[in-house]
């Protein structure tokens, strides 16, 4: 069966991109001419995503919401002063796709598997569904999408994927490092020596998640009470107990290269790339 749905997090304050991040949400923060999150929503949908489920802040106007709405004041202007052969480049969402937004709480639970778990209870999801954050992406303009790479990662339609980058040994103490045992997870070690890194492939936070994952997320983040200073509701916490239970989760490669927008020196790097002065 085709895997029609997404999830991405756009929620949260953006605090590491203060004082930006006052006026723009940092999911918006423009790489070359389009946002952060508009790479992964143009490439889902590039792999036969028709509808995605966002989760945003409870903060108006929503700037996610506004951009990806149709602007018939512009569409009319453009019109009107003979641009007509722009309305393309103002519409930034297929007719056969559809967005759906769920509000998240930021005085409530945080962490990446708490807005997972609210839109699997919001809207019932019980198939396959991929999940990607709302501040990063792969760029390969010219090879297979981190989507593409996941989907055929699948051997099985219970299986579950994550997309790790593989970088240099040497840097890995900065990030959550992949234990691979024939092709599938047994593990992620955060921020090891690189002597004692099991892999250079890195985390992320590129998924397909099986409904029995969903659900184990669902019910980590239900039966646990953590206080709002003690401990963040993490996915890779559900995807351990998933994994013991003998769930599969295969590891992709991603082809391309992984760009971050959550430091200043990662969004001005990605605008780099993307601009072609890198």
């Amino acid at each position: 069966m085709p895997i029609t749905k997404a999830i991405i997090p756009v929620a949260g304050w953006g605090t590491r991109r203060l004082p930006i991040t006052k006026i723009i949400e940092k999911s918006m923060l423009p790489v070359g001419n389009r946002p952060l999150v508009d790479y992964s929503v143009q490439e889902l949908i590039k792999a036969g995503i028709k509808d995605i489920y966002m989760v945003i802040s409870n903060v108006e106007p929503c700037q996610v919401q506004e951009y990806y709405k149709d602007n018939l004041a512009l569409n009319q202007y453009l019109i009107d002063r003979g641009k007509a052969d722009r309305l393309a480049l103002a519409k930034t969402l297929p007719d056969d796709v559809k967005i759906h937004y769920t509000v998240q709480d930021p005085a409530g639970k945080y962490g990446t598997a708490v807005p997972i778990a609210m839109v699997v209870e919001e809207y019932n999801i019980n198939e396959p569904v991929l999940v990607f954050m709302g501040d990063d992406f792969v760029w390969n303009p010219n090879g297979a999408s981190a989507s593409e790479t996941l989907l055929s990662a699948l051997q099985d339609s219970s299986d579950c994927a994550i997309l790790g980058s593989e970088i240099d040994q040497n840097q890995v103490e900065k990030y959550g490092v992949f234990s691979v045992e024939d092709g599938k997870l047994v593990g992620i070690v955060e921020k090891p020596k690189p002597a004692e890194a099991p892999s250079n492939l890195i985390n992320i936070s590129k998924y397909v998640m099986s409904p029995a994952l969903l659900q184990e997320i669902v019910h980590y983040v239900a039966d646990n009470d953590f206080g709002p200073q003690d401990q963040e509701y993490m996915v890779t916490d559900p995807i351990y107990s998933f994994i013991k239970k003998g769930g599969v989760m295969r590891v992709a490669k991603a082809e391309g290269e992984y760009l971050d927008g959550g430091s200043v020196e990662g969004w001005l790097h990605a605008n780099n790339v993307v601009c072609g002065q890198n």
